[in-house]
């Protein structure tokens, strides 16, 4: 008989982040495309973004890991699976994990790329979970990180002005009590031509209109699911930290849900842009070197993209 050895629940145990050097107002843009400070703002809520320079998706990854594993005090040597969410690594092999766990002198983990864009991070933050909680590892580092500078197409209105790079981390590790709560993930394949970056036209494609009014009709209902699974309802949660993808679907979202007047609410959008997977742990790490959060407020996240794919869980924050 097959027995589960791993531990009883799996927590995140600590952040870090990387944020390009580089910083490119919404003046900057309007020398490049037929846009506004004012027109960007009130339909992102974005004032400026990080661009990388010379940084790869494995670079950004490198740094942001490292600050995690220092700040939750682990040992490399004792990280036993590296999860990397991308969706831009300009290089289709090696991924981008493997590179990452040498670099930080991880010896022979198990290693891997998760590629459902901007609810990536979610998705191996589930997978990391599960994994300690069956024994199948016992701490995990889990890494967003993205270069979208690199696939966009800068004549683009709809797409220049939104999407940025940089990179978030964190350290999973065992704990006697579950901090990580079920995943609720799925797919609308069907709507596949949302969010392209194809063989054909290798820059990132979006519908705008139909991605706001999908995530703004169809993702409350996940994120109260996770709520549910994980024994909170939305008014307890302390903090929410959605995908940076635009103020006005965070802000119909959170309105829908009820959160709380007193919760935190992440808008890490504001002077970082989106981020696709990397956005999430960037939001965290910045909440937490801010002191905006303490350590076991129940947290929502939620991440969606391309695919359509989403997930969402409640965590405790580290």
């Amino acid at each position: 008989m097959i027995q589960a050895t791993g531990a009883p629940g799996a927590r995140i145990l600590g952040v870090g982040d990387y944020r390009p050097a580089k910083v490119v107002t919404n003046e900057d843009l309007e020398r490049v495309v037929e846009t506004s400070d004012r027109w960007i703002r009130e339909r992102t809520g974005i004032s400026s973004r990080r661009v990388a320079g010379d940084e790869t998706v494995a670079d950004m990854a490198t740094i942001a890991g490292g600050k995690a594993l220092a700040a939750a005090g682990i040992d490399p040597a004792t990280i036993d699976l590296v999860l990397v969410a991308t969706c831009s690594n300009w290089d289709r092999l090696p991924g981008v994990a493997p590179q990452v766990a040498a670099r930080l002198d991880i010896p022979l983990p198990g290693a891997l790329d998760v590629n459902a864009a901007c609810a990536g991070f979610c998705y191996a933050l589930g997978q990391a979970s599960d994994a300690i909680r069956t024994g199948s590892a016992h701490h995990v580092l889990v890494i967003g990180a993205e270069k979208l500078s690199q696939i966009v197409d800068w004549t683009d209105r709809s797409t220049c002005i939104l999407f940025a790079d940089g990179a978030g981390a964190v350290v999973v590790g065992p704990s006697d009590e579950p901090a990580i709560g079920p995943v609720v993930w799925g797919s609308d394949g069907g709507k596949d031509t949302m969010i392209t970056c194809r063989a054909d036209d290798p820059y990132l494609r979006m519908d705008g209109q139909g991605v706001f009014r999908w995530a703004t009709t169809q993702l409350a209902p996940v994120a109260r699911a996770a709520c549910e699974r994980a024994g909170y309802a939305p008014s307890e949660l302390g903090a929410v930290v959605l995908h940076q993808a635009n103020t006005r679907i965070i802000d119909a979202i959170v309105r829908v849900l009820g959160v709380s007047p007193d919760a935190v609410i992440a808008r890490d959008i504001v002077d970082t842009g989106n981020t696709s997977a990397a956005s999430i742990p960037m939001a965290l790490a910045r909440l937490v070197a801010r002191s905006e959060i303490t350590s076991g407020t129940p947290t929502l996240f939620l991440g969606f993209g391309s695919g359509l794919s989403y997930a969402a869980q409640v965590v405790l924050a580290p």
